[in-house]
């Protein structure tokens, strides 16, 4: 006897996006402009949507990108450029409300695998609903976008004697309710936009605030105010071209630091530093905020107000930079033998990758590792038909701004597609590309965090071709998707189909107490 699994109607829609944060939301709002008789489902793993923003709870959490850029092109961002947790949920919020977007988002719905069929031309996706009820459906194109890391965890290394110490130790991305740091000694460890953010945050409850880094970070101090914005505003001008003009202000700006950051490093080094200075005395910045490495290495961090600073020179807090010898019982012990008294640690260490959800692919029965195909604009992979994701811009520009991009590149290859009467897109390496050099998915030499090399041998190749790269660079990416030649050999279609983008039937509606939609 067949089983009721078996024998059940599963739901197909045209297009499944996974995740309702930032990128899903614009995968959504992009669908529904631009292509009104696709069905479509957006699937979230938690309860609510915003990704990062809902995830992350510690003290302050807040932006490293300006919200004229890393929100969206279509939806004007009226606070200041920095903005907290709360602010940037409320308008993810009002994008979904003011485009009708709540109806096709389901939340409470984990993936935990998708397979292609080649004989039906769909991707099937199963997972775990609500109460552990599990689910399948079916779609033609799967666009994911769920981010890169891993939410239910952070990244603590493993540090000796971890087990002895008597205090707490919490991870940033886990903030527990009940933590309490008020007139505690707080170590926080790490060096990034993350601890310089809980620093400030906490330093006026704290007895004390020590920020342990192992080596220095470049920090951008800035005020949290455009004066752009505010000129503009002043002369009543509309806040959709507010929007427009100071996005492309900041996008000519980032550019033109972008390329003196490559062109004269030591000069941008120095100004870089020289900002430190204005709020506190030389040896400390000599001490503790010169990095090693070359500017636009690694992402730089914003610092709002030059809050980290100030509450370093009003005494609140203070930075130290060493190599951990080992946990002790009253704190970290460093190899200069120095002790960090500590009644509460914050690791503020980096995350984990996950940059495919840890979802089980497979293609026609084979599983697929990712690690073995190579990445067509750090979007597509050969052998993975049907599929794309979307990765953002980690280092000279906002996330959104690539998000935006490659939306408009997804509508417009789903359009030729239904045009031409494929049921199928895959990327394949052309005969010119079979003898290229693969490579690892990003140059350690241009952008090498922690978490992306902890990472990179799980992740795609990329070849020493401009198509088979994934490229940090939005002011030539700008022209490029935009204009890329959808026949170019390099995509391969599969016209002989029958179900085709564009045939299904709208999406319904979710159901159900684990299916509701946001409001």
């Amino acid at each position: 006897m067949a089983s009721r699994s078996s024998i059940e109607p599963v739901e197909h829609v045209d297009v499944l996006i996974v995740g309702a944060g930032i990128t899903g939301i614009d995968a959504a709002y992009h669908l529904a402009r631009d292509r009104p008789d696709d069905s479509f489902v957006v699937l979230e793993a938690l309860a609510d949507f915003g990704g990062t923003w809902r995830v992350h709870r510690y003290p302050g959490v807040r932006s490293d990108s300006d919200l004229f850029t890393f929100g969206y092109s279509f939806k004007p961002w009226l606070g200041a450029p920095v903005a907290k947790a709360p602010e940037i949920l409320k308008y993810l919020g009002e994008v979904i409300e003011e485009n009708g977007l709540a109806d096709h988002i389901r939340y409470g719905h984990r993936i935990s695998s998708a397979s292609w069929s080649s004989a039906d031309n769909v991707w099937t996706i199963e997972g775990v609903a609500g109460e552990g009820r599990p689910f399948r459906m079916t779609c033609g194109f799967l666009w994911m976008c769920h981010g890169y890391y891993r939410h239910g965890e952070g990244y603590t290394p493993d540090w000796p004697g971890m087990d002895n110490y008597k205090g707490r130790i919490v991870h940033p991305q886990r903030w527990p309710d009940d933590v309490d740091y008020r007139d505690k000694r707080v170590l926080v460890i790490g060096s990034g936009a993350t601890a310089a953010t809980v620093v400030p945050a906490i330093a006026d409850d704290c007895r004390h605030v020590t920020m342990l880094q192992r080596s220095a970070t470049y920090f951008f101090p800035s005020k949290n105010r455009h004066w752009l914005a505010e000129l503009l505003r002043d002369l009543q001008v509309d806040e959709r071209w507010v929007h427009e003009i100071v996005r492309r202000k900041i996008v000519a700006d980032q550019y033109a630091f972008a390329q003196r950051a490559l062109a004269e490093p030591d000069t941008v080094r120095r100004e870089l530093l020289d900002g430190v200075a204005r709020h506190l005395p030389q040896d400390a910045v000599d001490a503790h905020f010169t990095p090693t490495y070359r500017p636009w290495q690694q992402r730089i961090a914003v610092v709002p107000d030059g809050d980290l600073f100030e509450c370093v020179r009003a005494g609140k807090a203070s930075i130290v930079t060493g190599q951990i010898d080992r946990f002790v019982a009253d704190g970290v012990r460093l190899q200069s033998g120095e002790t960090l008294v500590a009644d509460l640690v914050v690791t503020a260490t980096g995350f984990n990758m996950s940059p495919f959800s840890d979802i089980a692919f497979k293609v026609d029965g084979a599983p697929v590792d990712f690690s073995k195909t190579v990445a067509y604009r750090g979007m597509m992979f050969t052998g993975v038909p049907n599929m794309l994701w979307v990765l953002g811009y980690f280092r000279a520009a906002s996330w959104t701004l690539k998000a935006d991009l490659v939306c408009a590149f997804v509508c417009r290859l789903l359009g030729h597609m239904q045009r031409r009467g494929a049921r199928t897109i895959e990327v394949a390496l052309r005969p010119e590309d079979e003898d290229m050099a693969l490579l690892p998915w990003i140059d350690p030499e241009t952008f090498n965090p922690g978490y992306l090399m902890r990472a990179v041998g799980d992740l795609p190749r990329r070849g020493d071709k401009e198509e088979w790269a994934h490229s940090q660079d939005y002011w030539k990416e700008r022209h490029i998707l935009p204009d890329l030649d959808l026949d170019d050999p390099i995509f391969r279609y599969d016209e002989a189909g029958s179900r085709m983008i564009g045939q299904t039937a709208k999406a319904v509606s979710p159901g159900g107490p684990d299916e509701r939609a946001a409001n």
